[in-house]
């Protein structure tokens, strides 16, 4: 079955690879061609023998001046990234399939077996509708890791993929599939021709304009295909229709309103992102209004619609015309407020109600006279989209670190004569913020914004919440408070926002993300509830973020895993005791130690009651592009959403056996102690990571708008989760990953292996750290790693690391198939596994040009070649690993 169902698959990634190879011989050269060729023949029949070809490819390497080296990265690079498109699109043939045959068992599960499993446990449908009428799945966009591909290559893959799926037409005619093909020849000359590197560091406006174009290109069509196929899989399991208003899916960003760390990201480009999103907005809505007015040409109308417009044979399009003026006049408003132009007169759209109010009308009276069919075509799109969409596009959330508040409370005291709120003790500052936040009087007047206390960084802070003060609450999301630690954190920001004059504030919500953090969580929680005028404003729900990339950073991914879920069930018992609504809001990335992994796996692993009907997700980086980039692919993973948090809610996993939380405490405790004596006690870590790595050289690549470092100076602590997982993640030793886990599944397998095993086939949590960690570890190679240490350092200490390094990866991969009984890593998986594979022949030259770029650089370090072919490796090696950090 796996053969023929991924036969399509390989097919794509021959062609492909051989239109890349004709245009290489066209626009390099034969010399080129055969270089490529022979690099690439030697490392296929070196992998198939289960060798690196190091020596082989050194010896083709070494004598290539610096130009060919360029040439032949981005070579490999490319193909990588056709590869990439290929796999793309078998994903949406085998969703395909699974529409076509459901039952399938190679098929991926959706919401029609999700309701086939709920019937079967006797879930009544009474309560299923109430679940998901009440469903709430939040997506938040965010730009970090930054997409490392350049936007117009993106474009240019997308045409690819489009062409691929007209390939798979069964009727085409010999000449359509010529045409066809001339058509991806012309997309592989133009992506060759097309500079691989950005060459510029994206300021924080292009990042959100990045994230509207990933709405505008595929989500906007997504929304409504998702949502017409869970009407549909409810009417085919005989259930009722939802509300006609019901859209469970919303998007939020943080791309222009994360400023932790970020001195790019101000209150002008917060307002002006606001902006920007109101602006597309309009103009998306505006080309729904001009297909509607082509469409709604018919003249039986209610009495509620002529009401409104007055006798016309075209009632439809008479209040179309008014809907579309208005939102031209908001389009030309919202453009001129970037623009610092004086607003033009006009009736515009300020509220969602409003346009919602006009397109509702319409339905109303087209359902009336019997023309339900048409109110069910374009009609019915346009208002899911504003229903998930609303006229803001997106809500923007803010993100600002704790201590910048309390630097700005502090300076306010300074100003009153109050004393340094920085030196109070948690209760002196918990007193003080309470008695302000129910004190009726200004907290400051104008003379603080001109006195000495109000500092550049303290006006920013109150700058921000101006700009929350007079956008009003429609385009806002959350306030995240990064390295929340105690109550007087949260109070602080809802004091600020008051002091600011906002009407309707912002949730705040506190980020718990390094280990102490996780596991105080529940005191700071359960003091802030013990306060009734906290719990007065969260009585209608509560959220608080779970942080991922910091915790892993800090204590390793085992470690951090069982923290986060701990927590969440700590947390999600203090608030049902309170009965107080709980969202949970999981910030992952990509990669295994930022909390990466597939929808359901993710979801299903978390603690029983923790998604009650509520999940708030980031999605980030390249994951936005793979799992939202194509229409058909973002409809689906929308839907897994819906699907899985029904599960989740109405189907949560079995709480964990007393004998497992015991085995996990010792495992983690054994895990953590391994992790932090290489990455804090080894002092040869840091030193490894900048020399071996190509840590150092990420900050050449024109990534995303934050520094890779909160501060200039300092260790692995200075160093942001991303850097520090991308860095490892170019030399395939993937670190961050596995580090202390090897240690703790050695001492789980000598002193309790029937108790390990039994967690890995009972409990979802642990099932999904085995089977991810599986999967990062097939990533691995320490024969890689070696080279780039043996390439770029003599030291005697940095060597000992190294092979102590490759030592631990040695034996953890030992220990999880002692665990899994599987000799070869992924032998249950191997689809994954063939691809991995499959790149391997194109991700080992990069590695090896990787090193050697690196050590000429470092000795060369103005040379601009050299520096634009390290760019091209990185971008191709992220490609070949399909994610970044």
């Amino acid at each position: 079955m796996e053969q023929d169902q991924n036969a399509p698959l390989r097919e794509d990634v021959r062609l492909l690879g051989a239109e890349l190879g004709t245009v290489l011989q066209e626009q390099a050269g034969e010399a080129l061609f055969n270089t490529v060729e022979t690099i690439r023949q030697a490392t296929v029949e070196s992998r198939s023998q289960g060798e690196m070809p190091v020596g082989r490819l050194r010896e083709l390497l070494d004598p290539l001046d610096d130009e060919t080296l360029v040439e032949v990265a981005r070579a490999f690079s490319q193909f990588l990234n056709l590869a990439n498109i290929a796999e793309q699109r078998h994903r949406e043939r085998l969703r395909r399939q699974h529409q076509r045959f459901p039952g399938d068992p190679d098929t991926d599960r959706g919401l029609r077996q999700v309701l086939a499993e709920l019937k079967n446990a006797g879930i009544d449908q009474t309560q299923i509708i109430d679940v998901l009428q009440a469903l709430s799945v939040e997506l938040v966009l965010t730009a970090h890791p930054t997409e490392v591909t350049r936007r117009t290559l993106i474009r240019k893959y997308d045409r690819i993929g489009d062409l691929l799926a007209k390939r798979d037409r069964p009727d085409l005619t010999d000449e359509e599939s010529a045409h066809l093909h001339r058509l991806l020849r012309e997309q592989t000359l133009s992506i060759w021709s097309t500079d691989e590197i950005r060459r510029q560091r994206p300021t924080p406006v292009d990042e959100a304009k990045w994230g509207f174009a990933t709405i505008e290109q595929s989500l906007w069509q997504a929304v409504p295909r998702a949502m017409r196929g869970v009407a549909e899989e409810l009417s085919a399991a005989d259930m009722q229709a939802l509300t006609t208003d019901w859209v469970p899916i919303r998007f939020a960003s943080w791309m222009g309103g994360d400023r932790d760390g970020n001195p790019n990201v101000t209150a002008k480009v917060t307002r002006e992102v606001l902006h920007l999103a109101r602006w597309m907005a309009a103009d998306l809505y505006l080309r729904d209004v001009e297909n509607l007015l082509a469409d709604l040409s018919m003249h039986r109308a209610s009495d509620e619609l002529l009401a409104r417009t007055g006798p016309s044979h075209e009632p439809y399009r008479l209040l179309l015309r008014a809907v579309r003026d208005r939102l031209r006049n908001t389009r030309a408003q919202m453009e001129a407020r970037v623009a610092g132009q004086p607003e033009p007169a006009g009736d515009n759209y300020t509220h969602g109600w409003q346009l919602r109010e006009d397109l509702a009308l319409l339905d109303r009276s087209l359902r009336t006279v019997g023309l339900a069919a048409i109110a069910d075509g374009q009609l019915k799109d346009t208002l899911i989209r504003l229903n998930c969409f609303g006229i803001t596009l997106l809500r923007l959330d803010i993100r600002q670190e704790s201590t910048r508040h309390m630097q700005a409370v502090d300076a306010i005291t300074r100003y009153l004569d109050l004393g340094r709120y920085e030196k109070w003790s948690e209760e002196e500052k918990q007193q003080f913020l309470l008695e302000e936040l129910q004190n009726r009087r200004p907290l400051v007047d104008q003379g603080f914004f001109e006195s000495e206390y109000c500092s550049p960084e303290v006006r920013e802070i109150l700058d921000t919440c101006a700009v929350i003060a007079e956008q009003g609450s429609e385009g806002l999301g959350a306030y995240v408070i990064s390295m929340a630690k105690k109550p007087s954190d949260v109070l602080a920001v809802m004091l600020l926002q008051k002091a600011a004059g906002v009407s309707q504030p912002m949730r705040v919500v506190p980020l718990f993300e390094t280990l102490d953090d996780l596991n105080n969580a529940l005191d700071t929680m359960s003091a802030l509830l013990a306060l009734p005028l906290y719990r007065e404003r969260v009585a209608g729900g509560q959220e608080i973020m779970i942080g991922y990339s910091d915790s892993a950073k800090d204590a390793g991914f085992l470690g951090a895993a069982w923290a986060q879920y701990r927590a969440q069930e700590q947390l999600t018992a203090i608030f049902r005791e309170h009965r107080v609504p709980l969202t949970l809001f999981h910030g992952r990335g990509g990669s295994l130690s930022r909390g990466g992994s597939p929808t359901r796996t993710a979801l299903l692993s978390q603690p029983p009651g923790s998604i009650a009907g509520r999940i708030r997700v980031t999605e980030q980086g390249e994951v936005i592009r793979f799992k939202y980039g194509r229409p058909t692919v973002a409809a689906y993973n929308l839907q897994q959403y819906i699907a899985t948090t029904l599960e989740a809610t109405l189907l949560p996993p079995a709480q964990p056996k007393p004998e497992w939380r015991s085995e996990m405490d010792r495992l983690t405790q054994a895990s953590v102690q391994a992790y932090r004596e290489v990455v804090r006690d080894d002092p040869a870590l840091v030193a490894y990571l900048r020399t071996v790595t190509p840590e150092t050289e990420l900050s050449r690549l024109a990534l995303g708008s934050r520094p890779a470092r909160r501060k200039a100076s300092g260790g692995v602590e200075s160093l942001r989760a991303i850097p520090w997982v991308f860095a490892w993640t170019q030399m395939r030793l993937m670190l961050p990953a596995w580090l202390g886990t090897g240690k703790a599944l050695e001492t789980g397998l000598s002193e309790a292996p029937e108790t390990l095993r039994s967690m890995s086939d009972e409990w979802p949590f642990f099932q999904a750290v085995v089977d991810m960690l599986e999967m990062v570890l097939a990533k691995s190679d320490p024969r890689v790693a070696a080279w780039y240490e043996e390439r770029l350092t003599e030291d005697p200490e940095l060597q000992r690391l190294g092979v102590e390094l490759r030592s631990r990866l040695a034996r953890t991969v030992a220990a999880l198939s002692r665990l899994t009984g599987r000799e070869n890593l992924l032998d249950n998986n191997p689809a994954m596994r063939w691809s991995i594979r499959v790149r391997d022949p194109y991700t080992d030259p990069l590695h090896l040009l990787q090193a050697e770029l690196m050590a000429r650089l470092r000795d060369r370090p103005e040379e601009p070649l050299l520096e634009s072919a390290l760019m091209v490796t990185i971008a191709g090696i992220a490609a070949g690993m399909r994610n970044t950090g």
